[in-house]
């Protein structure tokens, strides 16, 4: 507990990352292993990963993101995108996640009407799709950001972006769309002190 609570206390919004300095492979493979082991509402997992390493690209992407210095100096710059179709209510993709448990094919026709019942009116509203989608990715990137930390990785959660544009440069597949981004390396200066709400003021005891 104390070293996961040390990590959260490291952990803070880094503005400015050392160019220079570049995570190492393995430990990078394991924060992407991170995201991999993240929970997601049904299991769907409908987070894809772009990693952008091409140093024309972040310059194209960075003029899309209000002109951010992270997404060009950081070491590892990773884009949480979402396949919304994929994960429609009669897409077999949905029904091949179900039967990956193992489970008798009563089973999974019984998961698949739960599911059903409990998207179609998601689903029937792109832009809600999108949200529900999105908000599994960021689920996982709160678990790659804070698992960072622990290895002493600053992280930056970006969503200071134009949208349309930033799909636009990456040429996404029609039913993808971008949900957040997140820069990752080593800050550059010493940060601010983190300053958070008590307690009493953001709990309530029923």
């Amino acid at each position: 507990m104390s070293e996961f609570l040390d990590a959260m206390a490291f952990r803070h919004a880094c503005k400015a990352f050392d160019s220079e300095k570049q995570i190492p492979a393995e430990q990078f493979d394991s924060m992407l292993e991170v995201v991999r082991k993240s929970p997601s509402s049904f299991g769907m997992e409908p987070w894809r990963l772009i990693v952008i390493r091409n140093p024309n690209l972040r310059k194209a992407l960075k003029s899309a993101c209000w002109n951010q210095n992270q997404i060009t100096d950081c070491s590892e710059l990773v884009i949480f995108t979402t396949d919304n179709d994929t994960v429609r209510s009669d897409s077999p993709y949905v029904r091949k996640m179900f039967e990956r448990r193992g489970l008798p094919t009563e089973a999974v026709d019984m998961y698949m009407g739960v599911y059903k019942n409990y998207l179609e009116p998601i689903e029937a509203d792109e832009l809600l799709l999108e949200n529900w989608t999105a908000k599994q990715c960021y689920i996982a990137m709160a678990n790659m950001m804070t698992y960072a930390a622990t290895l002493k990785i600053d992280s930056c959660p970006i969503e200071g972006f134009d949208k349309e544009e930033v799909e636009a440069i990456l040429d996404l597949e029609y039913g993808h769309s971008v949900a957040v981004i997140c820069a990752f390396g080593y800050r550059a200066k010493e940060q601010s002190a983190q300053k958070r709400l008590d307690l009493a003021q953001i709990v309530e005891y029923r």
